[in-house]
C-alpha cells in the first residue's frame, strides 16, 4: 500500500491552524505502519525547506517539484491536469490535509480533510484576494468528487451536508488533538526568558491566534473596555483590581486586520492593551499558563485549536456559543454570545472575581483537553483512508 500525502500547505512556513493540524498529524500518522509507503507531494517554485524528524523515516519519500502554484491550479481547475497519482508515479490512494486543487485517475482514491466552511458562510470576514483562493480552490466540486472526507468536527459535517449536499456516509468526523501541556513550561529559568521577551505583565487577559475578522478581536476589545470602566470586584483585594490587568492580543496578522489597530489606537484602554505579534511555538504553553485568562470570542470556528490549548496549560476559558466550539470544550469553558458585549464583559467579571469557578474551569479544562489527542487523530485517519 502506497499513501500520496498533499504537502503543499507548508510551502510558506505559515503556522496557522492547517499547518498546525498537517504537521502533528503527520508526525504521528508516518511511523504506525512501516509497511506503508508514504509519498509526500510538495511543490512550488519557491518553497520553504522542510525539517521534519518524519521526513527521516525510512517508509516516508518526500517527493518536490518546482511547478509555479499559479500555473499549476490553473492547469488542475481548467483541465484537471495533471494527475497527482502519476506525477508521485504509482500511489493507491491520495490524502489531501487541505482543500488544494487536486486531480487523481479513477484507480487512485482520494481522501481530503475540511477543516471548515466559513468562506461559504461569512465571505464578508475574508479578504477579496482570500474569497478568490477559495473559489479558485473549488472546495463544492472537490468535496462531491472525493471518495471519502474527514471533517474535523460535527459543526463541519453538518455544513458540508447542508451546504454542499454531501452524502453523510462518506464524511467522517476525526477531531484534531492538542499538543501543548502545562508541565513542559515549568522552569523558572523558561518563564523569565518569555516573560522578557514578550514583555509579559504580571496580571493579563489572552487572545492568541490570527489576526483577522472572524476571530471578533474588535469585540473582545470592546467588552475590555466595559471591564476596566465598570468591573466591581466582589472581594476588593488588590490582585483582582481591574486596574491591574492588561488585554494581550498575540498572534500573526491575517486579513483585514487594519481595523483591529484602529480600535486599539481608538480605544481610551489603549494604554492596557499589548500586541505582541507572533508568538514561536515553544513559548506559547507559557503565554498561556501565565495568563489569568484566555478569551476566543470567534464568530466561527471549525475546531478551534487555542481554546483546548489555553486548558491544557491550566488557564480557565471564555470562548463563543457558536459553530464546533461548544462541541469541543464541553463544560469546561464559559461560552457567550459572541455578538454580545455585555455578555463577554460579565463572564470576564464572573472568572475574575470568583476563585472557585476559576478554579473548576481549570480543573475541568484539564480533563477536556486530555480527550483530545493526536495519537488517536492519527490512527482513525490512517485506518479511515486504508477502509
Amino acid at each position: 500500500m502506497t499513501i500520496g500525502i498533499d504537502i503543499r500547505m507548508l510551502a510558506q512556513g505559515m503556522q496557522t491552524g492547517v499547518e498546525e493540524y498537517v504537521v502533528n498529524l503527520l508526525a504521528n500518522m508516518l511511523s504506525l505502519n512501516p509497511n506503508i509507503k508514504f509519498k509526500l507531494f510538495y511543490n512550488g517554485y519557491r518553497k520553504t525547506e522542510l525539517n521534519y524528524d518524519w521526513l527521516k523515516l525510512p517508509n516516508v519519500e518526500l517527493v518536490q517539484f518546482n511547478i509555479p502554484n499559479k500555473i499549476l491550479d490553473t492547469s488542475l481547475y481548467f483541465l484537471n491536469y495533471p494527475k497527482i497519482n502519476k506525477l508521485l508515479k504509482g500511489i493507491d490512494v491520495f490524502f489531501s490535509p487541505h482543500i488544494f486543487l487536486s486531480a487523481t485517475s479513477q484507480k487512485c482514491k482520494s481522501v481530503v480533510t475540511f477543516h471548515d466552511l466559513s468562506f461559504e458562510k461569512y465571505p464578508e470576514f475574508y479578504s477579496n484576494s482570500k474569497n478568490y483562493w477559495h473559489f479558485s480552490m473549488n472546495p463544492k466540486k472537490q468535496a462531491r468528487r472525493a471518495d471519502k472526507i474527514i471533517a474535523v468536527s460535527e459543526s463541519t459535517k453538518n455544513d458540508l451536508v447542508e451546504l454542499y449536499k454531501i452524502n453523510p456516509e462518506k464524511i467522517k468526523v476525526i477531531y484534531s488533538g492538542v499538543s501543548l501541556e502545562s508541565g513542559i513550561w515549568n522552569l523558572e529559568f523558561r518563564v523569565t526568558k518569555v516573560k522578557e521577551k514578550y514583555n509579559l505583565p504580571e496580571k493579563y487577559i489572552l487572545y492568541l491566534g490570527t489576526l483577522e475578522p472572524r476571530k471578533n478581536i474588535i469585540g473582545l476589545i470592546k467588552a475590555f473596555e466595559i471591564f476596566k470602566t465598570k468591573f466591581k470586584s466582589r472581594r476588593r483585594h488588590s490582585g483582582m483590581s481591574p486596574s491591574r490587568f492588561k488585554l494581550i492580543i498575540a498572534g500573526s496578522k491575517g486579513w483585514l486586520y487594519k481595523n483591529i489597530f484602529k480600535t486599539i489606537e481608538n480605544s481610551p484602554v489603549k494604554n492596557d492593551i499589548i500586541f505582541t505579534g507572533f508568538i514561536d511555538d515553544e513559548d506559547k504553553s507559557v503565554l498561556y499558563s501565565l495568563a489569568d485568562l484566555f478569551i476566543y470570542p470567534s464568530f466561527y470556528e471549525g475546531f478551534g485549536f487555542p481554546p483546548l490549548e489555553a486548558m491544557a496549560c491550566g488557564t480557565p476559558v471564555i470562548t463563543s456559543n457558536v459553530s464546533s466550539i461548544p462541541e469541543t470544550v464541553g463544560d469546561a469553558a464559559i461560552t457567550v454570545n459572541p455578538y454580545n458585549l455585555d455578555e463577554l464583559y460579565r463572564a470576564m467579571e464572573m472568572v475574575l472575581s470568583d476563585e472557585n469557578l476559576k478554579n473548576n474551569l481549570i480543573k475541568k479544562g484539564f480533563v477536556q483537553a486530555k480527550k483530545f489527542s493526536w495519537q488517536k487523530c492519527a490512527r482513525e485517519s490512517l485506518d479511515f483512508i486504508l477502509e
